[in-house]
């Protein structure tokens, strides 16, 4: 019930964000990718590629390692050059990623020339068919709303 909740608050919110404009704000994106996310793991298998990466602010990001398999990486601080970065780069050992010793490193023509490490301090398993049928929901939701507008 808790989920269902908090499904319909953030629906709410981002349906309101698409009435005012078109895009929504760093905080309302962290908090969908964080209620479509599990308990905090301790490390993800990574063999080194990675399928597609979202900036959610410059604290945090989802990770897809597989089109079916996604983390939401929660940062230990600010991470100034993620939202301009045109790449990441993760640190890792033995073919995984842990909380509190790997890092992201952003990369790319937008990012600062000293290349500075952000600290991933949580890791949390996203739901990816739950993910990519609420923003089915929101996108449909979206479109009946202009619609009406018309």
């Amino acid at each position: 019930m808790k989920h269902v909740t908090l499904l319909a608050l953030l629906m709410a919110t981002t349906l309101a964000a698409c009435a005012t404009g078109p895009q929504q704000t760093d905080a309302e994106k962290l908090a969908f990718y964080r209620s479509h996310a599990g308990e905090p793991v301790k490390d993800f298998r990574y063999f080194g590629t990675i399928n597609g990466w979202s900036p959610l602010g410059d604290g945090a990001l989802a990770v897809w390692t597989k089109p079916s398999e996604a983390f939401l990486l929660e940062l230990s601080g600010p991470c100034q050059d993620l939202d301009y970065a045109m790449a990441i780069r993760i640190t890792n050992f033995g073919s995984r990623v842990s909380a509190r010793f790997d890092d992201v490193i952003p990369l790319g023509a937008g990012t600062s020339s000293i290349k500075l490490p952000c600290r991933i301090q949580t890791i949390r398993p996203l739901d990816v068919k739950a993910l990519r049928a609420s923003q089915k929901e929101l996108r449909e939701a979206a479109a009946v709303e202009r619609e009406a507008k018309t």
